[in-house]
């Protein structure tokens, strides 16, 4: 969101479109809305509070939403990241999208890809 070029936004442009589906819970909704919220705030991005607003609400709209239980944790070692492994493997995701692939080692061992955007990105096109 901070960028209209980087690949990043690319994939969120794609959103439903039959390119992929992501997979949220409400404890990720609720952490990714409240960063993206602080970014906007401090004037970081191009987007108002209301406009934040929209996104999350259309993210949410053509997401599969997932329960998660929390009983593997901890596995990664932010809690934020077992959030997001925890939603992934319960939505029997194929891949995780993120900028920090490397907090996410060894979560291959759930059949999970972890991969950049723009690696992602030339999978999808």
């Amino acid at each position: 969101m901070k960028s209209r070029r980087g690949a990043s936004f690319q994939i969120l442009s794609r959103l439903g479109s039959d390119a992929y589906t992501p997979v949220v819970s409400v404890s990720l909704v609720m952490e990714y809305e409240a960063t993206v919220m602080r970014f906007a705030q401090a004037a970081e991005l191009d987007l108002t509070v209301d406009d934040v607003s929209v996104v999350v609400d259309y993210i949410c709209s053509v997401a599969e939403h997932q329960r998660i239980y929390y009983l593997w944790r901890p596995f990664l070692p932010d809690a934020n990241d077992d959030m997001i492994l925890e939603v992934a493997v319960s939505g029997r995701c194929d891949a995780i999208i993120t900028h920090n692939v490397r907090d996410f080692a060894g979560a291959e061992q759930f059949g999970i890809q972890i991969l950049a955007p723009k690696v992602f990105l030339g999978e999808i096109v």
